[in-house]
């Protein structure tokens, strides 16, 4: 007997009150020690086309629905006792008859007639997309069959009502197809028939034990840790022979990619040892917690996997192969170049100063005069002259001086020596999320550790979410990516209306500093949800009081305060995002920063004080030296709303008060 969980059940039960949900896990364990123990008092669901539906009994009021077929049991769905049953009612688990994956399929008789009605009503209006191609290529993208006359009526109006009945593999085929892409077909192999085919695998997981269980049962929130969808998990087991990167928008799955890979990469030789690594301690906790739960029936692979943060490892490096690093602070550096400003009498701005020491001389470890000078301007596009450059290299060279006098040295510099000076690497592989914030000396570090061995370096990010770093050409720093770059396309944790209006923040194509290009076109999200609010109000008050309303209504629909956000850009507009949950019913709600946010996902957010003032930051764009910078600071400002709107998976509120922000104005209109 094998026991599997769909994605439909852990979103299901995600719904449910705390107390419900531990019932539920509770009765999960019986049904996989014993599928068919009489403690479940199991029952057929009547009135349901497919007679392979029971119902297992949690308590007096939730139901557990179950699929029994073939020595499968599978947990599909759990309930209050009415709700329960009409899902199971309204739905078929079947193998699709061309691509042989099994299929959680909504009957299409029981679609509310007023609907399909609408959908044939609309289509007389305007051409429907579909109506010249055949049911064999429809089937092979997935279609249900009963589905294929409904499917043929679609239009630009109403393709995305349609797609949100189908299986997701049929709804991402449609979407890719409506907007001129090349649909993706999977037919299944011998061995890749019904439950193990690479579509029914990202929907059901066969569970062999109860740790496996517990797995997926704690955080079903973190569901895509365990659920692969099959574009991704290519790239999870595919060989390179030199560095690698995946690229996508928000919500595509980069960072499962990228923890998938590191334990797979961590479990296939046990003289692999693999550093999977980001930007934030935050995020590298995150991280931590799901390779935790991927490795928790494999101690050994866990131990061959290290989670951490690249100036955290250089500093335990350091004080292990080359004695305590003594890292000078940011502020001391900062006090240093006034300093070495001041005796070299120099009118050059302090913001410049900075500016060139933290992107040029400090990130590539510039030690002498004749070095700076000859060096290309790697992501600074201010033309200068060879006096100038000697100009400002005398303050430079000033501040490395009293830098060695106080022996303390940069955590840039510290990178730098550590990849100088480092025998025998402590890694064979490295794994990079969000790696589209990372820093020169960090690439520099990584690169001496594996270089270009196979499968050595691999990286997940979005050059569209870059808010930490400045661009940087990485061939410069010995990563060569070329031809070895692969786009996911498919959004699986963001809404198609949240996906597309939040698109509107950034061009279609995104250009690298390599030369290289991100091309977002052609991305489709696999669920539907409600349209943005976008509101403008007069006074901060009103938009408070605003804001507190809207989450009482997200929680009035069942949406759990944890999974509920409010962010702003800055510390000072903070109280503003506290006030507005004071304005609610529930103080727990989360008032955050955008920049906190990274990496992080909620039903609901509400992205609030996009005033003019505040986004883009008029305190950032003061301190703008030249127009390479200006750029910069409204390209990364725009990232941030990016970043902040696609936090969120399924509600999404925006709002400004007194005159809002210019970026407001693509999302409006």
């Amino acid at each position: 007997m094998t026991v599997l969980i769909a994605t439909s059940f852990t979103k299901s039960l995600d719904k449910l009150t705390g107390q419900e949900q531990t019932a539920v896990k509770v009765t999960a364990f019986d049904i996989q020690q014993n599928p068919d123990s009489p403690g479940l008092s199991l029952h057929r669901i009547d009135r349901c086309q497919d007679p392979d539906f029971w119902s297992a009994r949690v308590n007096k009021d939730i139901r557990i629905v179950l699929h029994k077929r073939a020595g499968n049991t599978v947990l599909a769905y759990v309930d209050h006792h009415d709700d329960a049953y009409t899902w199971a009612q309204r739905r078929r688990l079947d193998e699709h008859p061309t691509t042989g994956a099994a299929q959680i399929v909504e009957i299409r008789e029981t679609v509310e007639e007023v609907i399909i009605r609408r959908y044939v009503e609309e289509a007389v209006r305007k051409p429907p997309i579909f109506a010249g191609v055949a049911d064999q290529t429809l089937l092979s993208w997935g279609v249900p069959e009963d589905w294929l006359d409904t499917v043929r009526q679609a239009t630009e109006d109403t393709v995305l009502d349609i797609a949100g009945h189908l299986p997701d593999e049929a709804q991402e085929a449609l979407l890719a197809a409506a907007v001129g892409e090349a649909p993706t077909v999977r037919l299944a192999t011998r061995n890749e028939i019904g439950y193990s085919h690479p579509d029914a695998r990202r929907r059901f997981m066969i569970v062999g034990d109860e740790a496996e269980l517990a797995a997926a049962l704690d955080a079903p929130w973190d569901e895509w840790a365990i659920f692969l969808h099959p574009a991704q998990r290519e790239f999870v087991d595919r060989n390179f022979n030199g560095p690698a990167r995946v690229i996508g928008s928000a919500g595509t799955g980069k960072t499962v990619v990228a923890l998938h890979r590191a334990v797979r990469l961590a479990g296939e030789n046990t003289d692999h040892r693999v550093l999977l690594t980001t930007f934030s301690t935050a995020l590298v906790e995150g991280l931590a917690n799901k390779v935790e739960r991927l490795t928790r029936n494999h101690p050994e692979v866990a131990s061959r996997l290290t989670v951490s943060t690249l100036p955290d490892v250089a500093r335990r490096l350091a004080r292990e192969r080359l004695g305590e690093a003594n890292i000078a602070s940011d502020s001391e550096v900062a006090a240093g170049l006034v300093d070495a400003a001041a005796a070299e009498g120099t009118d050059i701005a302090s913001s410049f100063l900075s500016d060139e020491w933290r992107m040029i001389v400090d990130a590539w470890d510039v030690r002498d005069a004749d070095t700076y000078r000859e060096l290309p301007r790697l992501g600074r596009k201010v033309r200068m002259a060879a006096s100038r450059r000697d100009e400002l290299w005398r303050i430079f060279a000033r501040v490395r001086e009293a830098l060695v006098a106080q022996s303390k040295e940069t955590e840039a510099g510290l990178m730098h020596r550590l990849a100088r000076e480092m025998r025998d690497a402590p890694y064979t592989h490295v794994v990079v999320d969000e790696a589209q914030d990372i820093s020169v000396p960090e690439l520099y570090l990584i690169a001496s550790m594996v270089g270009d061995r196979p499968n050595g370096l691999f990286f997940a990010g979005d050059i569209g979410q870059r808010i930490f770093r400045s661009a940087f050409p990485w061939k410069a720093a010995g990563v060569d990516i070329q031809g070895r770059s692969r786009s996911l396309k498919v959004n699986y944790r963001t809404s198609h209306q949240i996906r597309s209006k939040s698109d509107v923040l950034l061009p279609a194509r995104l250009l690298e500093a390599d030369g290289g290009e991100d091309n977002r076109s052609g991305v489709s999200s696999v669920f539907h949800g409600p349209t943005p609010e976008f509101r403008l109000f007069d006074a901060p008050e009103e938009e408070i009081a605003a804001v507190g309303g809207w989450v009482d209504a997200r929680l009035g629909e069942g949406i759990l305060p944890e999974t509920i956000a409010v962010l702003v850009r800055s510390e000072a507009e903070l109280p503003r995002a506290q006030a507005a949950v004071a304005a609610s019913s529930d103080k727990n709600i989360r008032a955050m920063l955008m920049h906190d946010a990274k990496g992080r996902e909620f039903r609901a957010v509400a992205v609030i004080a996009c005033d003019l003032d505040v986004l883009p930051s008029e305190s950032r764009l003061v301190e703008a030296a030249d127009e390479r910078m200006l750029k910069e600071i409204y390209d990364t400002e725009r990232h941030l709303l990016y970043v902040a709107a696609t936090r969120a998976r399924e509600q999404l509120w925006i709002s400004a008060s007194g005159t809002p922000s210019e970026f407001l104005e693509d999302l409006i209109e």
